[in-house]
This record gives structure tokens, C-alpha cells and sequence, in this order.
């Protein structure tokens, strides 16, 4: 029962280690690379947006209703909606909805190109497919989410003066919130949890689909397993950083 998390940890293990040889021709890695970053950011930048506007205004709103009764200044409202976007919203949300629709797709590329035997191919060709297959797409998402966590903070932060606005709080008094008792610290920490997190759901989406074994079945299955792992893992690792740097 310990055994098989064992081989399979360090099955991961290797395949990471794999990941950081010397590509064959940097020419073809690099085009890879910016296609797979295309992909992930572009690609992921409609509903990044969406969630984020949505989780600005819901913050709002709650917040703004909590302090409604109370002493407590309206500019309060942004103040909290800046911090929590920061410190959680944007990261954590951001990069759980990226390992379902990035971390399914990359599992199941990967995986595809196994049960075909497309990789079995390139390897008989003499191509280290751990580098030229998974680590564009590490690498890329590494690269590229922060980015995408970034553009969330700051739409999240649009939505909720959208939604603070509505609930008659003026936005002079929703800026001053944004702008009172501003640490860069908290942006720091919105980036650590960004990049580990992007680690998190490429690496573990590519483990699944680059050893992935059987047919279309187990194809689903593992891209589902994917997306559990690296939801769990990237909660647990919120809590660790959290732990860590707070």
C-alpha cells in the first residue's frame, strides 16, 4: 500500500530531473515554449477575467453588508477586498480554475501523444521528450501565471469598487480604502503563491499524462486525477506558504 506512492513520487521526481536537460535543437524548445505560454495566458485570460470581476463585486458586497450596521468606515471596504484579493482571492481561485482547464488539457495532450505512441516515437528518434514535451509546458506555466494572477488582482479589485459603487459607497471612499495601509509585502506573497502554485498544477497534470497507460478510459481518468491532485496540493501549499512567510 506504501509502495505504489513511493514509485510514483519518485517517478516525479525523475521526470522533473529530466525536464532540466539540454534540448536538441533550442530553436524548436523555445517555439515550444512561447506556444505553450500562448496557450496557458491567452488562452485562459476570458474566464481568469470573468472569475475575478465576480469575486471583486461578491467581496464587496459581503463586506460592505457587514459593516453596514457597525462603526466601522465605509473605506474599510476596500481596504479588506485589496488585502483579500492579494493574499488569496487571486492566487488561490485563479490557479484552482487553471488546474481544471490547464491542467486537463495538458494531461490529456500528454496523454494522447502516450496511448498513440507519439512518444515512444520521438524517443526512438533520440529526443529527450521530458524536455522537449514537459518542460515548455512547466516552464510555460511557470512564466505565465503570475501574470495572469496579476491581470486577476487587479480586474478583482475593478469588480469590487463596480460592486461598492452600487451599494452607495462612494469611489473616492472605496480608493482611499485600496490605498490605506499598502504593503508590498502582500503583492511578494501573491507572487510566491503564484509561481508555486503554476508549478504545482503543470507538473502534476504533465506526471499524469506522460506516463499515463491503456487507452481513452484511463486517459479520462488520469486527466481527472490531475486535476484532483493539483487542487489539493495547491490548498495544501497555501496553508504551507501561509505558514512559512506569514
Amino acid at each position: 500500500m506504501i509502495k505504489k506512492p513511493i514509485e510514483r513520487l519518485g517517478r516525479y521526481v525523475l521526470m522533473l530531473s529530466g525536464m532540466f536537460g539540454k534540448p536538441e535543437k533550442f530553436t524548436m524548445y523555445w517555439r515550444e515554449l512561447f506556444r505553450q505560454m500562448n496557450d496557458i495566458g491567452v488562452g485562459s485570460l476570458l474566464i481568469i477575467g470573468i472569475i475575478s470581476v465576480f469575486i471583486g463585486m461578491v467581496t464587496a458586497v459581503q463586506f460592505s453588508y457587514q459593516l453596514s450596521d457597525s462603526f466601522i468606515p465605509q473605506y474599510y471596504v476596500g481596504y479588506i477586498v485589496r488585502d483579500s484579493i492579494l493574499i488569496e482571492f487571486a492566487p488561490t481561485i485563479s490557479c484552482l480554475v487553471l488546474a481544471g482547464k490547464v491542467g486537463s488539457k495538458i494531461a490529456s495532450e500528454l496523454g494522447s501523444m502516450r496511448i498513440s505512441e507519439q512518444i515512444d516515437a520521438l524517443e526512438i528518434m533520440g529526443v529527450n521528450t521530458l524536455n522537449y514535451l514537459v518542460g515548455p509546458r512547466v516552464f510555460g506555466a511557470v512564466i505565465i501565471i503570475p501574470f495572469l494572477v496579476i491581470i486577476a488582482a487587479a480586474l478583482g479589485m475593478w469588480g469590487g469598487q463596480l460592486a461598492a459603487t452600487n451599494a452607495g459607497i462612494p469611489f473616492e471612499v472605496y480608493e482611499r480604502g485600496l490605498l490605506s495601509w499598502f504593503e508590498t509585502f502582500n503583492v511578494k506573497l501573491m507572487l510566491v503563491k503564484a509561481v508555486v502554485f503554476a508549478f504545482i498544477l503543470s507538473s502534476v497534470a504533465s506526471f499524469h499524462g506522460y506516463y499515463v497507460q491503456g487507452g481513452a478510459l484511463e486517459l479520462g481518468k488520469a486527466s481527472t486525477r490531475a486535476v484532483v491532485q493539483a487542487s489539493i496540493l495547491i490548498l495544501a501549499f497555501d496553508y504551507v506558504i501561509a505558514e512559512v512567510l506569514l
